[in-house]
């Protein structure tokens, strides 16, 4: 397929695809068209960068990973796990239902994300615990 750009659009996307490592203009395109896509199909997701890199998360809100590992701990199933999640993080019901939604398409990458951010608290916990050994 063929796409052509507006200047001001294809100058853009080259800046955007030089300030970030290892980054081409089409994998730019070919990244913001897979994010487009899947906000027209899940209303209410986003994405963002950060230190774990870029990720689905609700509009204002947490990521969906947080939402979906918040699902998975707490003690109720059925509507009464969604009522005490969107309870504890502070969220309308029908957030919590988007971010269901979403992780139903998408749980694989969902799960790796969950997966990378255990990996990162136990690391964490683990400096935190060698550094109070060492000076107690």
């Amino acid at each position: 397929m063929s796409i052509r750009f507006d200047d001001d659009v294809l100058d853009r996307l080259r800046r955007r695809a030089r300030s970030v490592p290892g980054a081409t203009p089409s994998g730019l395109v070919q990244q913001l068209v897979d994010e487009g896509l899947r906000m027209t199909e899940h209303p209410g997701i986003v994405f963002k960068d950060g230190p774990s890199g870029r990720r689905a998360a609700l509009a204002l809100g947490p990521d969906v990973w947080e939402v979906i590992k918040a699902v998975r701990e707490v003690d109720e199933r059925d509507d009464a796990a969604i009522e005490a999640v969107a309870e504890l993080l502070n969220l309308p019901r029908h957030r919590v239902l988007v971010a269901i939604d979403y992780y139903a398409r998408y749980h694989e990458e969902i799960d790796r994300q969950m997966q990378t951010a255990d990996e990162d608290s136990l690391a964490a916990e683990k400096a935190w615990q060698t550094a109070r050994e060492l000076i107690a």
